[in-house]
Parts: C-alpha cells; sequence; structure tokens
C-alpha cells in the first residue's frame, strides 16, 4: 500500500514541517539582531562596562538608510557612544538608582527633561517642505470661530505669576495642529509645545514652569522652522519643570 512517502518515513507534510519550523528559527534570529540598531552592546549601569559584547545576538549587521529629499544616508549601528555626559547625581550606589540634576535643572536632560539628539533639520510633510511653521507661513490653516485665539492673550506660569503674551501659533500643516505659542517675554520670545497651555477666555495657562523661567526656553534658529532637535529640547525644557519647577513638585524620598 502506498502511503504517500518520499522516502522510508519521510512525507511531504514532515518536510513541510520541517521547513516551516527551520524557516521560524531563522525569522526569530534575524528579528532579534535587528532590534539592537538602537541602545546596544549595552552596558553596566555604574561602570559603563560592556554587557553584551561578542555573539551572534549581540548586535545587528550595519546598515545604511538612504534618506528622502537629499538629506544624505544613515548608517546604524556604528558602535560609537553617547558624546555628552549626563549632568546629574545617582542618590545611591547601585545601577539602576534613580538620578539628580545638578547645576541648572533645564539643563541637566534627565528624567522629564530628558531628550533625543534628533536630526538638526525641520520634521518635512510629504512634499519635502517644513511641516511645523508660524501659522502666518500656512495661509490655508485658521482659528475655528468658535475657538478662542490665543494671539495677544496674557501667559501665566505655575506660579500664578504673568510670563508674557502669545503673539503667535506655530502648526502642523501636515495635521492642521496647533503644535506650539509663540510667547513674547519680554526679553525673548520663545516656544511653549501647545499641549501644555490651556486656553482660556481671557488668558493662556502654562503651568509647567514659573513666569520667571520663560525667557530660557529655547528658541529656532531659523525664524521660519524648527529642527526636530529643537524640538526635543523645547519640550524637555517645559517637562523638567514638571517635576523640578517647584519643591512640592519633587516625589519624596523614603
Amino acid at each position: 500500500m502506498n502511503y504517500g512517502n518520499i522516502v522510508g518515513t519521510i512525507d511531504a507534510a514532515q518536510i513541510a514541517m520541517i521547513t516551516f519550523i527551520g524557516f521560524f528559527i531563522a525569522l526569530v534570529f534575524w528579528l532579534r539582531r535587528e532590534d539592537r540598531r538602537e541602545g546596544y552592546p549595552l552596558e553596566d549601569a555604574l561602570t559603563g562596562r560592556l554587557l553584551s559584547e561578542g555573539g551572534p545576538l549581540s548586535a545587528a549587521a550595519p546598515k545604511t538608510f538612504i534618506l528622502p529629499f537629499g538629506k544624505g544616508t544613515k548608517s546604524v549601528p556604528t558602535g560609537e557612544r553617547d558624546p555628552f555626559e549626563v549632568n546629574a547625581k545617582r542618590r545611591e550606589t547601585f545601577g539602576g538608582a534613580p538620578l539628580s540634576p545638578t547645576g541648572d535643572v533645564f539643563a541637566a536632560g534627565v528624567g522629564p527633561g530628558s531628550y533625543a539628539d534628533r536630526a538638526k533639520w525641520a520634521d518635512i510633510d510629504a512634499h519635502g517642505n517644513p511641516r511645523i511653521v508660524p501659522m502666518g507661513l500656512a495661509p490655508e490653516i485658521s482659528v475655528a470661530t468658535a475657538s478662542t485665539d490665543p494671539c495677544g492673550l496674557p501667559v501665566y506660569g505655575a506660579d500664578g505669576l504673568k510670563a508674557g503674551v502669545v503673539t503667535d501659533m506655530w502648526v502642523d500643516r501636515a495635521e492642521h495642529m496647533v503644535r506650539y505659542l509663540a510667547v513674547d517675554t519680554g526679553t525673548s520670545t520663545v516656544l511653549a509645545p501647545m499641549p501644555m497651555a490651556v486656553v482660556k477666555k481671557n488668558a493662556v495657562i502654562i503651568d509647567a514652569i514659573n513666569a520667571a523661567d520663560f525667557a530660557g526656553a529655547p528658541f529656532p534658529a531659523n525664524p521660519g522652522e524648527i529642527t526636530r532637535y529643537e524640538e526635543e529640547r523645547t519640550v524637555a525644557y517645559f517637562g523638567t519643570g514638571y517635576l523640578y519647577a517647584n519643591e512640592n513638585r519633587l516625589e519624596p524620598l523614603i
């Protein structure tokens, strides 16, 4: 009787199963290498000693990506370490211990003030144009008649003091959303993230930081666009205040 065996007791179903298992193992192996393009190799939090050096799964093979709109190429991983120091100290001498900022909390880059070293060019839309620009450069976007236009309204910080006046809105031309409010502090103009603002009929409340801290917030070098790196620094600056602006915001030390 013919049982469909190809040779001996091996039939087509067994070959298909063995092929699938082999493919699945190879797929998992490939995925585990590909997810090591960022943040690897791991290193000890206290000594900086590499924890995952060597071995086929320790890091991904170098790959070069072609960036759109003539932005060049990006190769990862490069094996380079982060080129900057964290301005903070550990509260305890064990790996994973929380960090406390040293010096200027807004420049420490830790906790809610952390930021990534993103590209030094603007986020762009599908046509290669800067996505986030002052509203005056996007005539197709306007404030809805049922909404309050924040331009001209005073801005108050976490301490209830006046920080400045809203002079403009920076909008996302791809999604038609307000991303930042331009605030004139009297000495400079800064950008404040819109999600951190509460627009009322007669005022704008941004309780992330105190009024005096607004003047130190970053502002784009190019008045008509904001780079990805500048976005990181802007959001990180205001995010810092949610924990470090006032002592009563700090978590208790146990």
